[in-house]
């Protein structure tokens, strides 16, 4: 196979690329951008063979312990369960949430493989198991395979008396019921509260 084409191939492993992304991407770095490829070439081998799983939370670092679990100032009562390290940059980033996280790195998803062993959840389980965490924040995306995920993790931090909560799913600040799907409106509906 022509040097090449292996580069647009290697492109494909990104997701959403595409043969045609992964060939105008392939195409770009070698028309205009040749130092930048080159740049890209040496982080993206440093951090495929430097970065690791933080061996509290699971999170990327390229230390023994991240910088979020080595933190004093953070409240190690609360935990937050989320399925990836977007999702904890994302409530990092949206929220003054000042505790702990565990990165399941995946959801529950039997049809392709991934139990409870994939996702960590014995970690989890001695973690739990420590009596520090208070409260376990379940922040799974509002999927079949996230709520089948949040159901199981309810169940794990109840077996240690650790209070399960999850993150409230509705309507979106600012949305219009008329334009809101079905199954959220529902969801909204069905799981409103009392106002304060």
């Amino acid at each position: 196979m022509a040097l090449i084409d292996q580069l647009i191939e290697a492109l494909r492993v990104l997701p959403g690329v595409g043969p045609k992304s992964a060939q105008r991407m392939a195409y770009h770095v070698l028309e205009r951008e040749r130092v930048g490829g080159k740049r890209l070439a040496e982080v993206l081998a440093q951090a495929v063979r430097d970065i690791r799983h933080c061996a509290r939370c699971r999170d990327f670092t390229e230390t023994e312990i991240c910088a979020i679990c080595a933190s004093a100032s953070r409240d190690a009562h609360l935990l937050c369960a989320v399925e990836s390290p977007a999702d904890r940059l994302a409530i990092e980033q949206a929220t003054g949430y000042r505790g702990l996280y565990f990165i399941l790195q995946g959801k529950l998803s039997p049809l392709d493989g991934i139990g409870p062993r994939e996702l960590g959840l014995d970690q989890l389980d001695n973690r739990m198991g420590e009596g520090e965490i208070q409260e376990l924040i379940i922040a799974t995306n509002p999927t079949v395979e996230g709520e089948a995920t949040a159901h199981y993790l309810a169940q794990l931090a109840r077996r240690h008396n650790v209070r399960p909560s999850r993150l409230a799913h509705g309507v979106p600040l600012g949305g219009e019921l008329e334009y809101v799907d079905r199954g959220t409106l529902s969801h909204a509906f069905g799981t409103r509260s009392e106002m304060l």
